[in-house]
């Protein structure tokens, strides 16, 4: 089954769960480079995060591109792009 034929809140749902991930995978690296409680490198930790982040946004971004789509998820897939797009942005500007 393709990602693109699920249901629209479904989809909503994956894509929060890979951009609070993301975002809490990038808050836990910028923490590590400021107070260095793991002596680890944070550029994979980095990567995985934009990336999670940039999934939940193509997520979101494909629940908006869908026909005949309810108000109330035209909405939230509007404030899910919005919140992802400027989350990445820190997160991008933070490197």
């Amino acid at each position: 089954m393709k990602w693109s034929d699920l249901p629209e809140p479904v989809l909503l749902q994956r894509s929060f769960l890979f951009g609070i991930t993301g975002i809490v995978l990038g808050a836990l690296s910028i923490l590590n480079s400021n107070w260095n409680y793991v002596q680890a490198p944070m550029g994979p930790l980095n990567g995985v995060s934009l990336l999670l982040q940039f999934a939940g946004l193509g997520l979101a971004i494909l629940v908006l591109k869908k026909r005949k789509l309810s108000k109330e998820n035209k909405e939230r897939s509007q404030m899910m792009i919005l919140i992802l797009g400027v989350a990445l942005l820190f997160f991008i500007f933070s490197l």
